[in-house]
């Protein structure tokens, strides 16, 4: 991908470039980065959307479901006319849509141990949008394994949650925070719990702007957690230290 940006880009990026913090230095960081993001549900679709404007240049999504009209009161990506169409692909139709400079890569897959290093080796940031624990804790092992940064994000109910983990240095991970267990796995989702549709605006558009900040350099070498609450709209940020009794990351 080009290193400069066009005129049409310029004008398009025009109120980034503006910023002391972005530049069209930052702009071209984010044209050069290469996100995934992992699940095109709930907090998928404000992911996908803030970071497709914000002109990352390559973005590759995973999701291998179908939408659902229960699907519409939270995944702002589809529409009514997306009803049975495969997520990744209905969401690459829309990104392409609002940004048809960057390259938008729909993968109709569930990421697994066989699968992981395929798919997000050439990958630099990673996006945890999904809704169970086993993609989550897969997603952790192999972003501490490679030194990537993960952004992981859940919702549930009315209460949000991110989590950023900067495995490019040594850094607490995210079972140090949710260890790995059998009553993890099978915790509560929007399907049998419930959740406020504006939450994974909420949740979703920190993940995107942590994403951002960290190609620009202006987060690095730590790790945080943030918890939401919708109801209150009260937040919540904690440092987090590694845990010696970590099976990941000790």
């Amino acid at each position: 991908m080009s290193e400069e940006l066009t005129d049409r880009e310029r004008l398009r990026y025009s109120r980034h470039i503006l910023l002391d913090k972005v530049t069209e230095a930052g702009q071209i960081q984010l044209k050069s980065a290469h996100v995934a993001v992992i699940g095109c549900g709930g907090l998928g679709s404000p992911v996908l959307f803030y970071l497709a404007a914000s002109g990352i240049g390559t973005l590759s999504f995973y999701d291998d479901d179908k939408v659902e009209l229960s699907n519409l009161q939270r995944q702002i990506l589809y529409k009514v006319n997306h009803l049975g169409q495969g997520k990744s692909l209905a969401a690459k139709k829309v990104l392409a849509s609002l940004n048809n400079d960057i390259q938008l890569n729909p993968y109709n897959l569930r990421l697994s141990k066989d699968n992981i290093e395929a798919q997000l080796k050439e990958v630099d940031w990673v996006v945890d949008c999904s809704d169970n624990f086993a993609t989550r804790y897969l997603l952790n092992q192999y972003c501490f394994d490679n030194g990537k940064v993960l952004i992981s994000g859940a919702a549930q109910a009315t209460s949000g949650q991110f989590g950023f983990f900067d495995y490019r240095e040594q850094s607490a991970c995210y079972a140090c925070l949710f260890p790995e267990t059998e009553q993890s796995r099978e915790g509560l989702n929007c399907q049998n719990a419930g959740v406020m549709s504006p939450l994974l605006g909420m949740v979703g558009s920190m993940q995107a702007q942590a994403v951002c900040n960290a190609i620009l350099g202006l987060q690095k070498g730590e790790s945080f957690f943030v918890s939401i609450d919708a109801l209150t709209l009260m937040q919540r940020r904690f440092a987090l230290a590694k845990d010696p009794a970590c099976k990941v990351c000790n």
